[in-house]
């Protein structure tokens, strides 16, 4: 997935608000449009390391996905959050594949939640309902998970969460981290290989130390300890990351084998004996912070003192972890494809202040949307300098009773999105004002319009230059036409310029202009000669997605793109054509069928066209076909261990030709192992299933033709 440069378009935010509000699923098209949702929050979180939903927003949404594949079977997407781990692998880093997946924890916020988690425990693993099972709890440090390769006692690598399966080798900077051993004596536990759990994070005192030094030399200061961690294990420097003096506390003991591929985890009972090991052996463990409970009603009282004096600990915390201590136990639970089941993270209540609202700014977006801004007093929230906050629209507004210089409760909701609670009017001075919202457009003072089934006001002016611009920072952005170099600032600075005016206008760029701009120069014009050179060639899907067209987002973009031979095709299609593609709704397809009877915007493509930019189908717009006849047709794969003749990519798009649908973990839908050399824990679970047919890697060629 791209990264993103913009917000959530309006279409989604509206689902958004609206799904979170019923709770509910209503149809295809807005299971759709969860599963879109959830794909950008996870890409802002992960990649961006710039979340715009609070977790427990998020674990809302994931939830009720999940409740609506459980009802429709029929809806699931192969893409769906629930059908693979979230991802955090860029493309400036090689990346490795984890010996065992890193998978995520479900997550909690109460007292009745821990309960069911207490309850389902004692229901996988036979037990009646008043045993006491026995949990470890330990601190869910706010940093960046990283998992460790150690190999005859030495450290020889490191890689970040990354998709769950394959991370970005980081070994370089991890080896500057001076809590992580270089080199432990795991063979005297008789162990040869082994691939350890971590959490990279910074202490809070060392933070603000890197903030004042960033402030003294002009940078821009760091939002966070968790983005002042996460940001810098993946930095190209070492040195950068030296300077950061990050700490790692290992937490998880997820692979140990010896010299001839057996097993060594086997000789430990307890999960809290894996810590205690893993301290022995000199690493950085909560050793302190930890606590073996006796049943959930001892679990919760724990964390809830944690709660209390999380703000004083020297390392921000976002919740606890709480794991089934009996490691037979956790083997009964076993894993869903997203979760463990034998362990769940208890997240802490959001953080709250008071400030005061001094003023509102009205942002135009891309479609006219208009969104109110409060500014108010700077606020410190679970860490973060909090001095503007989205009041979404005039409902928000009005159903808060928000006046000018109210005093307003502010939370961090989750510790990631600031929100306001409410208004304190008991205490409300004198000269307090209401808000008014604007009548016409802050940015061309066109008149504003609503629609009935809209909470937003919008712009419908075409021409407003606040949405021009907001529409070429778009075109440009990686999620529509991957202008690589070309960022929202460049975009905002050309069209002050008058260099940008639509977005046929990127494709006619003066680049020997640009190099006499300052700050630019020869390299950087050249450089961004050659990706907009790159662009005019991309799949039509990414074009339409760039039109900046109400409703048209990336899925229905591809939808249309398998669909037409020629994006100038569209010009005469009517409502009916759009309505017959599954997924295609009829507002979006008038929405389309309005864009290109503008004659302005069919005269900007034909330009286009002709300054090179691709308007003919390509292989990528096509719709993959399903391979029927192959050796492997209606069967699930899984590689494990180092193939010999190819890479693990390799062997996963030699599968898919074949008919094969590749997994990601060894569960009782596996059909197929292809094993390769230390082929570890993978095997031997494979193995006690007993269903799964287990191939050699030259079984494998051989079953699709191809020789060694």
């Amino acid at each position: 997935m791209a990264k993103f440069g913009h917000n959530l378009s309006p279409e989604l935010l509206q689902a958004q608000k609206r799904i979170l509000k019923e709770k509910v699923i209503s149809g295809p098209e807005a299971y759709h449009q969860l599963v879109d949702i959830l794909h950008y929050h996870e890409h802002r979180y992960y990649i961006d390391n710039d979340p715009q939903l609070s977790d427990f927003e998020y674990d809302t949404l994931y939830k009720i996905l999940e409740k609506a594949e459980s009802d429709h079977s029929d809806w699931i997407r192969s893409d769906s959050p629930t059908q693979r781990v979230a991802s955090d692998v860029s493309n400036t880093l090689e990346t490795v594949a984890h010996m065992v997946p890193m998978l995520s924890l479900d997550n909690t916020y109460n007292l009745e939640d821990l309960q069911d988690f207490d309850q389902r425990v004692k229901k996988l693993c036979g037990l009646s309902a008043d045993t006491t099972v026995e949990y470890l709890v330990e601190p869910k440090f706010d940093g960046g998970s990283v998992s460790v390769l150690y190999i005859n006692d030495q450290l020889v690598r490191a890689a970040t969460r990354g998709d769950g399966i394959r991370g970005e080798d980081i070994t370089l900077n991890a080896r500057t981290i001076r809590s992580l051993p270089l080199s432990a004596p795991f063979k005297s536990l008789g162990v040869q290989q082994t691939e350890l759990r971590g959490e990279a994070l910074i202490r809070k005192d060392v933070f603000e130390e890197v903030n004042q030094s960033r402030e003294e030399d002009g940078l821009s200061l760091l939002a966070n300890p968790r983005n002042a961690a996460t940001g810098v294990l993946r930095v190209k420097d070492p040195s950068e990351t030296a300077s950061r003096k990050l700490d790692m506390f290992i937490f998880q003991w997820g692979y140990a084998v010896d010299a001839q591929g057996n097993d060594q985890l086997g000789r430990f009972k307890k999960q809290s004996s894996h810590i205690e090991a893993l301290q022995s052996l000199g690493f950085k463990v909560a050793i302190a912070e930890k606590k073996v409970c006796q049943g959930i009603a001892e679990v919760f009282d724990f964390i809830s003192g944690w709660a209390n004096k999380r703000d004083h600990f020297e390392y921000e915390l976002d919740g606890m972890v709480i794991k089934v201590n009996d490691l037979s136990m956790q083997e009964i639970c076993g894993f869903t494809s997203h979760h463990p089941r034998w362990a769940v993270a208890y997240k802490f209540q959001a953080k709250q202040a008071t400030s005061v609202l001094l003023n509102v700014e009205y942002q135009v977006g891309k479609i006219g949307a208009i969104t109110p801004v409060a500014k108010i007093e700077p606020v410190q929230l679970a860490g973060v300098t909090v001095s503007s906050i989205s009041l979404h629209n005039e409902d928000f507004i009005r159903s808060k009773d928000i006046r000018l210089g109210d005093t307003v409760l502010v939370e961090r909701a989750g510790d990631v999105i600031p929100y306001i609670v409410k208004s304190f009017p008991e205490t409300r001075p004198a000269n307090t004002r209401p808000i008014h919202f604007p009548t016409h457009c802050p940015s061309c003072d066109h008149k504003l319009v609503r629609e009935d089934d809209e909470a937003v006001w919008r712009c419908p002016n075409a021409h407003c230059p606040a949405q021009i611009v907001q529409k070429l920072i778009h075109h440009a952005s990686k999620d529509a036409m991957d202008i690589d170099g070309l960022g929202a600032s460049l975009v905002e600075r050309f069209y002050q310029l008058g260099m940008l005016k639509t977005m046929a206008d990127f494709y006619r760029l003066d680049f020997e202009f640009i190099a006499t701009l300052e700050g630019m120069g020869k390299k950087s014009a050249d450089k961004l000669r050659r990706s907009i050179e790159k662009a005019k060639a991309n799949p039509i899907h990414r074009f339409l997605h760039g039109l900046c067209i109400h409703h048209l987002g990336k899925k229905i973009s591809k939808l249309i793109a398998a669909h037409v031979n020629d994006i100038k095709d569209l010009e005469h299609w009517t409502l009916d054509q759009y309505r017959a593609i599954k997924d295609v709704g009829p507002v979006v397809g008038q929405n389309i069928m309005d864009f290109f009877s503008d004659a302005d915007n069919v005269r900007m493509i034909h330009d286009m066209e002709a300054l090179g930019v691709n308007m003919k189908q390509t292989p990528e717009d096509r719709p993959a076909e399903a391979v029927t006849d192959g050796p492997f047709s209606g069967q699930t794969i899984l590689f494990t261990g180092t193939l010999q003749t190819m890479g693990r990519k390799e062997a996963e798009m030699l599968a898919e030709k074949n008919g094969a649908k590749n997994l990601s973990a060894v569960s009782s839908h596996l059909n197929i192992l292809v094993v390769g050399e230390d082929a570890g824990s993978k095997l031997t679970k494979a193995q006690k299933l007993g269903t799964v047919r287990i191939l050699t890697e030259d079984e494998f060629l051989g079953e699709i033709g191809r020789k060694s």
